[in-house]
C-alpha cells in the first residue's frame, strides 16, 4: 500500500514539473512575442518621430545662425530684442524635442511596467509550484530505505525507484534556480523602470523651466520693443538699469548659518570656482547654504554643554539635549576640529538636534565632524589651505560642492540633484526601493524649489553683465 502512495507521488510530482516548465516556456515565448510586436508597432512611430525631430534639430540649427549674426552687430535695443527672439524660438523648439522625448518614454515605461506584471506573476506561480512540491517531498522523504526495499519485490525495482525520487530532487533544484532567475530579471526591470521614469520626471521639468524661461523672455522681448519704439530711453540708460539691478543682486545678503552673512556675489563666486572642479550647479550648491540657514533659524543652534556625554543646549531657548553630539563617532572629532582652529569647544555653535538623532553639524553648509573628516583634505587641496575652517563661507561651500559631487549631483538633472540633495540630509536616496518616500525627500523637494529660484531670479538677472 505504502509502495502505491510511493509511486503515485513520484507520477505526481514528475507529471506536475513538467507541466510547470511547459507554463515557464509558454510565458517566455509570450514575452517574447508581446516584446517583439511592441518593438515592430514602435518601428513605424519611431521612424516618424524621428523625421520630425530631424526637422526641429534643423530649426534649431537655424536659429543659432540667427543668435550668431545678431550678436555680432552693433548694440542696440532692436539686436537686443532679436536675440531674445531668436532665443526664445530656439526654446520653444527644444520644448518640441522634450515632448517628443517623453512620448517615447511614455511607451517603454508602459512596456517595462507589462513586463514586471508579467515576471511577478511569473514568480507567484513559481512559489506555489514550490510548496506543492515541497509538500510532495516531504512526503516521499518520509520513507526510509528498509521500507522502500521490502515494498519492492525485486533489486532493480529498488533502484529504478530511487532514480525516480533523485530526479524530483534535481527537478525541485531547478524549479529554485528558475525563480531565483526570474527574480533576478525582475529586479533588473525594475531598476530600468526607475531610470525611465526619472528620466520622465527630468524631461518634464525641463520642459517646464524653458516654458518659464520663455515667459520671462517674452516679457523682456516685448519690454524692449515698446522702448524702442517710444524712444522713452536710450540704449546706454537700459543697460544702466540692467547694471544697477545686478549689483543690487550681487550686494544683498546672503545669509549663513552660524557665521555672518555675506553678500550674494562672494557666494556665487564661491560656488562658480567650486562648480568648475565638482561640475555641481552653482545654484544647487547655493540652494543647500539657503536651505541649511531655514532650519537654523527654525531649530535652533546649540554649545556643547558636557564635553564627555555630548550634551548641548539651545542658545535660544536653553533647551537642553542630551543627545546633542553622537558622543563616540562625532564628539572626539569636533573637539579635535574646533581645538585646531583655535575656536573654544563649549562656545561654538553646532546644530541642535532634529527630531531624531543627533546634532553637532557645523557651519554654513552643516557638516557632521565624522563627514567633514571625509571631504576636508579635497577642500584643502582645492583652496590650498593646510587647515579648512567648515565655519568659513568659502570652505563651507567647496566642501558642500564636494559632497553633492559624491552624492551624484554631477547629472545636471532634476532627479540628479534632488537625490543629491536627499543623501546630504539623510545619507539616503529620496525613495525607497520599494517606491516610498524617505525622510529626506522633503528636504530635496525644498532644496531644488531654491535652486530653481536662485538660478531664474538672480544668476540669470547677471547672465551677461
Amino acid at each position: 500500500m505504502r509502495k502505491n502512495k510511493f509511486l503515485a507521488s513520484i507520477v505526481f510530482i514528475t507529471a506536475f514539473i513538467c507541466i510547470f516548465k511547459i507554463a515557464i516556456t509558454s510565458d517566455f515565448v509570450f514575452a517574447q512575442n508581446a516584446t517583439s510586436a511592441s518593438q515592430q508597432s514602435c518601428v513605424g512611430r519611431e521612424a516618424q518621430c524621428r523625421a520630425e525631430l530631424d526637422q526641429v534639430e534643423k530649426e534649431i540649427a537655424q536659429w543659432q545662425e540667427v543668435l550668431k549674426v545678431k550678436k555680432g552687430e552693433t548694440a542696440s535695443l532692436a539686436r537686443d530684442a532679436a536675440i531674445l527672439n531668436a532665443q526664445i524660438q530656439q526654446a520653444k523648439l527644444v520644448i518640441k524635442v522634450h515632448n517628443l522625448s517623453i512620448t517615447n518614454l511614455g511607451k517603454d515605461i508602459n512596456q517595462k511596467q507589462k513586463t514586471i506584471e508579467t515576471l511577478e506573476e511569473k514568480i507567484d506561480r513559481g512559489k506555489i509550484s514550490l510548496s506543492q512540491l515541497i509538500r510532495k517531498t516531504n512526503e516521499l522523504d518520509s520513507y526510509t530505505i528498509p521500507e522502500m526495499m521490502l515494498s519492492n519485490q525485486n533489486l532493480s525495482g529498488f533502484f529504478a525507484d530511487l532514480d525516480s525520487f533523485d530526479s524530483v530532487k534535481r527537478s525541485l533544484e531547478d524549479l529554485f534556480a528558475n525563480i531565483r532567475k526570474t527574480q533576478g530579471e525582475t529586479n533588473v526591470a525594475k531598476e530600468a523602470l526607475t531610470e525611465k521614469k526619472n528620466q520622465e520626471i527630468d524631461t518634464r521639468v525641463a520642459v517646464e523651466t524653458t516654458k518659464k524661461k520663455v515667459e520671462v523672455d517674452e516679457a523682456e522681448k516685448r519690454r524692449l520693443i515698446n522702448i524702442s519704439k517710444t524712444q522713452e530711453k536710450t540704449y546706454a540708460q537700459v543697460v544702466l538699469e540692467k547694471q544697477q539691478k545686478a549689483a543690487q543682486i550681487r550686494s544683498a545678503l546672503f545669509p549663513l548659518r552660524d557665521s555672518a552673512a555675506i553678500p550674494f556675489g562672494e557666494a556665487l563666486t564661491y560656488a562658480v570656482a567650486a562648480s568648475k572642479q565638482t561640475g555641481v550647479r552653482p545654484a544647487l550648491t547655493l540652494a543647500i547654504l539657503q536651505q541649511e540657514s531655514n532650519l537654523g533659524a527654525n531649530v535652533g543652534s546649540c554649545v556643547i554643554t558636557n564635553l564627555t556625554s555630548g550634551e548641548t543646549k539651545s542658545v535660544n531657548s536653553g533647551k537642553v539635549f542630551p543627545n546633542g553630539v553622537h558622543p563616540t563617532r562625532d564628539l572626539p572629532l569636533l573637539q579635535s576640529i574646533v581645538r585646531g582652529l583655535g575656536r573654544d569647544p563649549v562656545s561654538t555653535k553646532v546644530s541642535c538636534p532634529y527630531l531624531v538623532g543627533y546634532g553637532g553639524a557645523m557651519g554654513p553648509t552643516q557638516f557632521i565632524p565624522s563627514t567633514w573628516e571625509i571631504i576636508k583634505g579635497k577642500v584643502s587641496l582645492a583652496l590650498g589651505k593646510g587647515v579648512p575652517d567648515p565655519w568659513d563661507p568659502e570652505d563651507s561651500i567647496w566642501a558642500a560642492a564636494f559632497l553633492l559631487s559624491g552624492n551624484g549631483a554631477t547629472g545636471g538633472t532634476f532627479t540628479s540633484e534632488r537625490t543629491s540633495a536627499c543623501k546630504y540630509y539623510s545619507g539616503k536616496t529620496c525613495y525607497t526601493s520599494g517606491g516610498q518616500p524617505n525622510v529626506g525627500l522633503t528636504y530635496g523637494t525644498q532644496v531644488m524649489a531654491k535652486a530653481q529660484t536662485i538660478q531664474t531670479t538672480m544668476i540669470d538677472q547677471l547672465s551677461g553683465l
